[in-house]
């Protein structure tokens, strides 16, 4: 029951803060939305003190669990002495007590940990897709900068240009600009450089669809599956510390009937012991 009022607590903070969007419905109900998250706040602060009692005197190892650290946070983040000029601060940290259902939900927990475990993997993949803009970007200046210097006038500028066809955002219209030569299919030119018309459907194609193919095709399928991986890793750790705890929880029923036996067999003793005396 607490944990599904602390649940129901972290929807009404995210539900004000979307309520704090509109401003007619802060006029309106100004006061009362302050009252409401101040009582959330405070809801928030006693769930971080029983946490810290459930360990006692060694209340300190609270914060030895990351997701306890990042309640904490959200918490310590509102009670900051900060005046009007800083009030979106205390907003973002209205907004990121919505991010506490992380923490609430264990299942939440585990996509945030296997996305977590996949960054490394992701870095490499990452590596792999900067190495494929960069040599498309150089291509590209090369054979298309003169048709199109708003896609390629530079390197940087075709590297933000193949990011928009590898997002598949009106890649086509890019593509026909180098087929038919920019004179042909017109568009806006905002650079100030004067094009170089020239029509290269071969290349053009070719450049493009293979790009895509490598881009968009094989490098989104290695990011799912390093996603996929980590999933599985995660859900197996989880399953080896559900077994583990399980375990351990089983030894300790069983030493407490063992404890019981012998405190029987001292009783017995004592009463022979007496008998005989």
């Amino acid at each position: 029951m607490f944990e599904r009022f602390i649940l129901a607590m972290i929807v009404l903070a995210a539900v004000l803060v979307g309520i704090e969007t509109y401003p007619a419905a802060v006029e309106r109900y100004g006061d009362t939305l302050h009252f409401l998250n101040e009582a959330v706040l405070w809801v928030f602060v006693v769930e971080a003190l029983m946490k810290m009692g459930q360990h006692g005197a060694k209340w300190y190892r609270y914060f030895l669990d990351p997701w306890n650290l990042f309640d904490f946070s959200i918490v310590a983040v509102c009670f900051l002495p900060v005046n009007s000029s800083y009030a979106a601060v205390l907003r973002l940290a209205r907004i990121a007590r919505a991010l506490r259902l992380m923490t609430a939900l264990p299942k939440l927990q585990l996509i945030v940990g296997a996305m977590l475990k996949c960054i490394p993997s992701m870095g490499y993949v990452s590596i792999l897709l900067g190495l494929l803009f960069y040599v498309y970007a150089v291509v590209g200046v090369f054979l298309f900068g003169d048709n199109d210097p708003v896609h390629f006038k530079d390197l940087q500028t075709a590297m933000l240009s193949l990011f928009r066809v590898v997002t598949l955002e009106d890649w086509t219209d890019v593509m026909y600009i180098q087929m038919y030569g920019s004179n042909v299919y017109s568009y806006a030119n905002t650079t100030g450089i004067e094009p170089i018309p020239s029509a290269m459907p071969v290349a053009g194609a070719a450049f493009f669809v293979t790009f895509v193919l490598f881009g968009t095709m094989i490098m989104l399928n290695l990011f799912i599956g390093v996603i996929i991986n980590s999933m599985d890793e995660a859900q197996k750790e989880h399953s080896r510390s559900v077994l583990t705890g399980a375990g351990a929880e089983n030894d300790l029923v069983e030493l407490e009937s063992q404890l019981e036996l012998m405190q029987e067999r001292i009783a017995r003793l004592r009463t022979n012991l007496k008998k005989s005396g």
